[in-house]
C-alpha cells in the first residue's frame, strides 16, 4: 500500500489532536457554579478567587447572565489585592460585557484604576459592534418581530413563523454555528433585542425541527456557545405543553423531586434550586441598588 506523505500525516495528526482537545464547558459551568456558592453561600471570597484563577486557566472565561462569574472574579481579586491578570484581563471582560448597553459603565472606575480611561473603553466596544454578524443580526432581527406576530390568537400565521425561524436557525448552526452574543450581540437593529430565550423556547412548536434543534444546542452547550439555561427552558416548556412535566425545575411546574431535578440540572451545568433562588434573589437586590444609584 503507497504511504501517504509526512506532512499529510503531520496534517492528520494536528487536526485529530485539536477535535481531541475541544472543551466541554459542561464541567466549566459545573465548576462556577461550585465556585460561586464557596463565595455567595459559604462567604469565602478569597478561596473563590484562587479556584476561579485555577478555572480561567483551563477555560477562555465566560461570565453568565446573573451569575456573572468572569466580573466577579476580577472585582474580588481586586478588593482583596490578589493578581487578575491586569488590562490583558479587563480588556477580555470589556468584549463579555459589550452586549449588555450600558452596563459597561458601571465598571468604569475598576477600568480607570488599572490605566483603561473611558475613551478607550468605548472605543473597545465600538471595534466589538464592528466585528459582529451584520447578516445574522439582519436576520434576527426579523426573526424576533416575526416570532411575535399572530401570538397567542392566530395559529396558522404562528405556525408560519415558528416554520421559517426554526429554519433560519438550522441555517445559521451549518453556516455560522450558534449565533451567541459574541457574534449576533443583543440589540438588533431596532433596539427591541433578540430575545434569543423566546426564540428558542418557542421552536418547541415546531414538531418537524424540535428534534434537530434539541440535539444542536446540546452540542453548542457543550462549545460553550449556547447558555445551559436556554436550552433547559426550551426543553421544559416542550415537556410541559406535551407531558405536563418538567426535567429542569423551569416552565412554572410545581418539582416532585427536588434530588433528581438538581441532578438533572448539574448534567447540564446549571445551578441547584436553591442556589439559583439565591443568584435570582441577588441579581434583582443589585439592579434595584444600581437604579437607585443612577437616580441620585
Amino acid at each position: 500500500m503507497k504511504k501517504l506523505p509526512i506532512h499529510y500525516c503531520l496534517y492528520f495528526l494536528l487536526a485529530l489532536c485539536l477535535l481531541s482537545c475541544k472543551k466541554n464547558y459542561i464541567p466549566y459551568y459545573n465548576k462556577v457554579n461550585e465556585i460561586d456558592s464557596i463565595y455567595r453561600l459559604a462567604n469565602n471570597p478569597k478561596l473563590a478567587v484562587k479556584e476561579y484563577r485555577e478555572l480561567f486557566k483551563k477555560y477562555t472565561p465566560k461570565n453568565q447572565e446573573r451569575i456573572e462569574e468572569y466580573a466577579t472574579y476580577i472585582n474580588l481579586a481586586d478588593q482583596y489585592h490578589e493578581d487578575f491578570g491586569g488590562k490583558e484581563s479587563l480588556y477580555h471582560l470589556i468584549s463579555l460585557i459589550a452586549p449588555y448597553g450600558d452596563k459597561y459603565k458601571n465598571y468604569l472606575p475598576l477600568f480607570n484604576k488599572y490605566g483603561i480611561d473611558n475613551n478607550t473603553v468605548e472605543q473597545k466596544i465600538a471595534d466589538w459592534k464592528k466585528d459582529l454578524n451584520k447578516r445574522l443580526i439582519d436576520s434576527f432581527t426579523v426573526a424576533a418581530t416575526r416570532d411575535q406576530i399572530g401570538r397567542p390568537y392566530d395559529t396558522a400565521v404562528v405556525r408560519k413563523n415558528v416554520k421559517k425561524n426554526a429554519e433560519l436557525f438550522i441555517w445559521t448552526f451549518k453556516k455560522y454555528g450558534f449565533p451567541s452574543q459574541q457574534k449576533i450581540g443583543m440589540a438588533g437593529n431596532n433596539g427591541n433585542g433578540f430575545h434569543m430565550t423566546t426564540l428558542l423556547t418557542h421552536m418547541n412548536e415546531s414538531k418537524k425541527y424540535y428534534p434537530y434543534i434539541k440535539e444542536k444546542l446540546l452540542e453548542y452547550i457543550k462549545s460553550g456557545d449556547c447558555s445551559p439555561l436556554d436550552y433547559a427552558r426550551m426543553h421544559d416548556t416542550h415537556l410541559g405543553s406535551h407531558k405536563g412535566t418538567s426535567l429542569y425545575g423551569f416552565n412554572m411546574i410545581a418539582v416532585k423531586d427536588s434530588v433528581q431535578t438538581n441532578r438533572n440540572r448539574k448534567s447540564l451545568g446549571i445551578a441547584s434550586i436553591k442556589h439559583s433562588f439565591q443568584i435570582r434573589k441577588d441579581f434583582f437586590k443589585k439592579l434595584k441598588e444600581d437604579e437607585s444609584h443612577s437616580s441620585e
